[in-house]
């Protein structure tokens, strides 16, 4: 079915079209400011912005979202649902669900539900209204996991894989302290438990780089893109990229995330931290890295909306173009994992869409389309 958007202002990876139309057909974009408009299937945006849809690399609300409470678990049906109509509501078409396997870890990231959640979220693909796909996060002190990654691998069941280590002394948890402190308040365990946990933990740290090296040639040969997680060190991403990793999200500091990108590889910051001014954790601020030029791309980390804010609040505070930040949240994580089909409102491309306006002193997503189908609407008062 043919569909044609006009009275928008169409966001292009370089350039804002103003009271310009878009034609839309059979799921993808067939035409952008036609010579004529013409047809009954017609949508006036009244001058709303039209850009394309996000893409989030990394969001694990989905976790908050399963286990609301400590110990309390929605069925997983429901939540997955609960977390497509999110995404749809924040305008992310492509949404990477950042599921955890560290089954050394508290809470809602042991194996078995960390497989189930990502074995229903496939059983999904085609049902869902946004396309989501598996950001599979593994702890590297978690010896328990690697066999049943390496069998989510072999079953198609992973998009992107990333590796973190929550040990304390690197990363973000810079002091054993920070980390007590962040599980004891979490999960309100005590402190006996958290020293065995964490005596566990040092222990299972000493054979990592084994793990890491069989996993990355194991991903290698399938083409899943590879990611490192809280990167403390130049010297880190150096190993990594050796491995294979082509990401490097959320670097700690400056000097890493310059490394990352000599390296050449992609830097992912946090749009929690870009609308906040700071990191939770003490780590470099991502106006900070924007400003620097080593940042490639934004995620909602763990607030889907926040992508949208993030992106139209970044032209008022560096110099930056809004279609440079909306890239930050669509083209350049589109590139980064082999998207071509998407990433930027270009003839031939998946219409994943989103309109915004804006409400008050907000930017609100207004309607979202993901393959060409409006699956959100938000009707305001203005």
């Amino acid at each position: 079915m043919k569909q044609t958007i006009i009275n928008a202002q169409i966001i292009l990876r370089d350039q804002i079209l103003k009271s310009e139309a878009i034609v839309l057909e059979d799921g993808y974009i067939v035409s952008i400011a036609p010579a004529s408009v013409s047809g009954t299937n017609i949508l006036d945006l009244k001058g709303a912005y039209l850009l394309s849809g996000f893409i989030d690399l990394h969001c694990d609300a989905i976790e908050g979202v399963i286990e609301p409470r400590i110990g309390v678990h929605f069925p997983l049906d429901f939540g997955i649902a609960q977390m497509d109509r999110i995404n749809a509501m924040a305008g992310i078409t492509t949404s990477f669900n950042s599921i955890s396997f560290a089954s050394d870890e508290f809470g809602v990231r042991g194996l078995n539900m960390a497989s189930n959640i990502v074995k229903a979220i496939k059983e999904q693909t085609g049902k869902s209204l946004v396309d989501n796909r598996i950001h599979c996060r593994y702890e590297i002190t978690d010896p328990e996991t690697l066999p049943v990654i390496l069998e989510l691998i072999d079953n198609d069941q992973i998009d992107i894989l990333s590796f973190m280590d929550h040990t304390p002394g690197q990363g973000q948890f810079k002091q054993t302290i920070d980390y007590v402190n962040y599980q004891r308040s979490n999960y309100h365990i005590s402190l006996k438990e958290i020293e065995s946990h964490l005596e566990k933990k040092n222990e299972n740290r000493r054979a990592s780089a084994q793990r890491i090296t069989q996993i990355c040639e194991y991903a290698r040969k399938r083409s899943i893109f590879l990611l490192s997680h809280d990167d403390d060190t130049p010297q880190r991403v150096s190993e990594l990229k050796r491995l294979g990793v082509t990401i490097s999200e959320f670097p700690i500091n400056l000097e890493t995330a310059i490394e990352a990108k000599k390296q050449g590889m992609t830097t992912i910051f946090g749009a929690p931290n870009t609308l906040r001014g700071k990191s939770q954790s003490g780590s470099i601020k991502a106006i900070e890295a924007i400003e620097k030029k080593v940042a490639d791309c934004l995620c909602s980390d763990y607030f889907p909306s926040s992508l949208m804010s993030a992106v139209f609040k970044l032209p008022d505070l560096l110099d930056i173009t809004l279609c440079e930040a909306i890239n930050m949240a669509t083209l350049n994580p589109a590139n980064s994992v082999g998207l071509t089909d998407r990433g930027e409102i270009e003839v031939g491309q998946v219409a994943d869409l989103v309109s915004v306006q804006k409400i008050g002193d907000q930017h609100q997503v207004t309607s979202t389309w993901s393959r060409g189908e409006q699956v959100f609407v938000a009707n305001y008062n203005l």
